[in-house]
């Protein structure tokens, strides 16, 4: 075993192998951009060394800096991780040619899955089921063309190099064919830098089942079991889990064989993951090979009680496998949700800033949480804007789902906007829980899985509930004042709305999303009748202590988890939050001029990609001005209306914070 390694990665996963490699007695460097010299895995590591900028190419893509670094503090090994040089042959050469050893798989390895058009050739030769299409050389359009008629339709044109969704199209006739190949093929030479495309066969409605395979130096291959990740959004996972509800027990054998063959096809050693896909008939094609330690991981890890990490470490030791595999153990079922600083209601905008309230449920042996953060940590525009994995285990599947459900509900995020709310109405959703949602589905039915307006009646109560504790803290707020004015006694420390001669009404307004909602009260200690709209209901006995609060609605008992801060107010039922802010704490929008439809502006901090305007350009409206970028993500910002760029107020390269003015039309 290692006595020292480096970790070439930040957040979650670094935090995740240097508690590993702890246990096993090994000392971990950590490294570090500008924007992490405060990060948890600076912190948690037994030492840790600057090695750039804040961006990914300043620092974490550094090859030549990590390797300095490795050499500087001794350390005889680089895992890694997810993501950055992970993937990257290059990187894992050159770890080798130093004389350390990479963590990961051979870079041999990596290059022969590096091309998705050489993979299907490579697995199609070593029996693994491919998907029916085509990866030849010949990328004229008119060859492509006739083998889009031969393999038939609905068809999907892919980049051959690339992922994460880029360069991908689906086509359900001919006469559509060619529009499509071009702008595939324009959006891969864009992001990858090469325009080759293959073809194959669309399946309707597929599953998407993944492998986890390991393989050794001795040459032994062996899998531990699948994960199932089709709850997707844009090809990006949502919620993954094992075992795969859809999988019979054959249909699981077959796939896990396949997986092997696909690792041996390929003399791969250490952790990968062999992705499928799986039509209704229960037909499977091979899709891919990750050639890394997977983000759901964790998931496999609860159901057979094995320490991946571990096992990498081991086996880039030159150790033999744990385990054969008839030993591979599997019990009970395990969830996985991540949490991200993003908002659902804007398109899943990603989000940044301090986390002023990070509450998560307590670690349990059958609640997880893997995280780079912790209360009080900035969730930077540099990176993924992921905050943690909340992983569950129980015996079977529904357990383990109703187990997720009350650690959701467990879960309160202050700062950045979080995707909490969309997460607790995906684990609820009919799909998920009759085990057939298909990688499609969440794209197809988005709406169902965004909040509901606060007047549904299913939200009334939720409504009344807040209203309730905004009503007790602005008595105990009077009752406070009163005290600490020497005259505790006084009528007037009652915060009930008495007029002379008859019941006062006490006017309630907040704002939940972007409606403004408003009510009116009556009544005093935890007793009210309350006002909104056309209903009018009565409250009594209303109780609240730190984390929870319990009334009678209309003579019904009811319950409610409550997290207060920074004058925001969020209940829970158990089954949906609700979240509002007193609008005498609300922060406004600017009006007049500053507010109107001349000023474009940065929706969240990035930095600018391109100014494609110039002062003086006459412009349209839905013409795009600008392109931001931040986490991953490019948001291209269009103008508002008919006009003439006056004033420009940012250039590319620059970084702006959320609101900025980046561009002034005028008339």
């Amino acid at each position: 075993m290692f006595s020292k390694i480096l970790i070439a990665n930040r957040g979650e996963i670094a935090c995740r192998v240097i508690r590993t490699a702890r246990r096993l007695g090994v000392r971990t460097v950590a490294v570090f951009s500008e924007a992490d010299a405060d990060a948890q895995h600076v912190r948690l590591a037994d030492e840790a060394w600057p090695i750039g900028g804040p961006r990914p190419a300043e620092s974490y893509l550094r090859g030549d800096a990590i390797l300095e670094v490795a050499h500087r503090s001794g350390a005889q090994a680089i895992h890694p991780g997810y993501g950055f040089l992970s993937e990257n042959a290059d990187f894992a050469d050159a770890v080798e040619t130093a004389g350390l050893v990479f963590i990961g798989p051979k870079a041999s390895s990596m290059r022969a899955m590096g091309s998705k058009a050489g993979a299907k050739d490579l697995m199609h030769a070593a029996g693994v089921p491919v998907v029916p299409g085509y990866t030849g050389e010949d990328q004229s359009p008119g060859t492509l063309a006739r083998e889009a008629a031969r393999i038939g339709f609905p068809l999907m044109i892919k980049a051959a190099h690339g992922g994460g969704g880029k360069g991908m199209r689906i086509v359900r006739a001919l006469d559509e064919f060619i529009p499509n190949l071009e702008s595939c093929q324009r959006e891969a030479a864009n992001a990858f830098g090469r325009d080759r495309v293959l073809l194959e066969r669309y399946i309707e409605s597929p599953r998407h089942i993944e492998i986890q395979v390991f393989g050794d130096s001795q040459g032994n291959v062996i899998h531990l079991n699948e994960r199932e990740c089709s709850a997707q959004r844009r090809y990006q996972k949502v919620l993954e889990e094992s075992p795969s509800p859809f999988l019979t027990p054959e249909l699981r054998a077959a796939m896990g064989e396949a997986a092997v063959l696909a690792g041996r096809a390929i003399g791969y050693a250490n952790a990968g993951t062999v992705e499928f896909i799986v039509d209704p008939d229960g037909h499977f094609y091979f899709m891919e090979i990750n050639t890394r330690l997977q983000v759901e991981h964790p998931v496999t890890e609860m159901t057979t009680g094995l320490d991946l990490v571990e096992w990498q470490l081991r086996v880039a030791a030159g150790e033999p496998l744990p385990l054969a595999q008839d030993a591979v153990p599997q019990r009970g079922h395990a969830i996985e949700v991540r949490l991200y600083a993003e908002d659902p209601d804007a398109g899943f905008l990603p989000g940044s800033g301090r986390l002023e309230r990070l509450q998560l449920p307590a670690p349990s042996a059958q609640v997880r949480i893997d995280s780079g953060v912790v209360e009080g940590d900035t969730v930077t525009i540099f990176y993924d804007p992921m905050i943690a994995k909340l992983i569950v285990h129980d015996v079977d599947r529904p357990s383990a789902l109703a187990r997720l459900r009350e650690a959701l509900a467990a879960c309160a995020i202050e700062g950045p906007k979080s995707n909490i709310p969309f997460l607790e109405a995906l684990v609820r959703h009919p799909a998920v829980v009759e085990g057939r949602i298909d990688t499609g589905y969440l794209d197809r039915h988005l709406d169902e899985f965004i909040g509901a307006p606060a007047d549904e009646t299913d939200g009334a109560d939720l409504l009344l509930a807040a209203a309730t504790i905004a009503l007790l803290r602005q008595e105990h707020d009077q009752r406070e004042s009163a005290r600490r004015s020497g005259d505790p006694t006084s009528p007037w420390a009652i915060a009930d709305g008495w007029r002379l001669g008859h019941a006062g009404q006490r006017p309630l307004a907040f704002q939940h999303r972007d409606e403004r909602i408003e009510l009116l009260a009556q009544g005093t200690g935890g007793r009210y009748r309350i006002a909104h709209g056309s209903r009018l209901a009565d409250v009594e006995g209303a109780r609240l202590s730190e984390q929870a609060l319990s009334l009678r609605i209309d003579g019904r008992g009811l319950r409610f988890h409550v997290s207060q801060g920074s004058g925001r107010v969020e209940v829970h039922d158990g089954v949906r939050r609700f979240a509002v802010q007193p609008l005498a704490m609300y922060r406004h929008e600017a009006s007049g001029p500053e507010a109107g439809d001349d000023r474009v502006r940065a929706p969240m901090p990035g930095r600018v990609v391109a100014m494609r305007v110039a002062t003086g350009d006459r412009v349209q409206q839905g013409q795009e001005l600008a392109v931001i970028e931040a986490m991953k993500m490019e948001l291209a910002l269009k103008a508002p209306r008919a006009g003439t760029v006056g004033e420009l107020r940012a250039a590319a390269g620059d970084f702006v914070e959320a609101d900025s003015v980046l561009v002034v039309l005028e008339d």
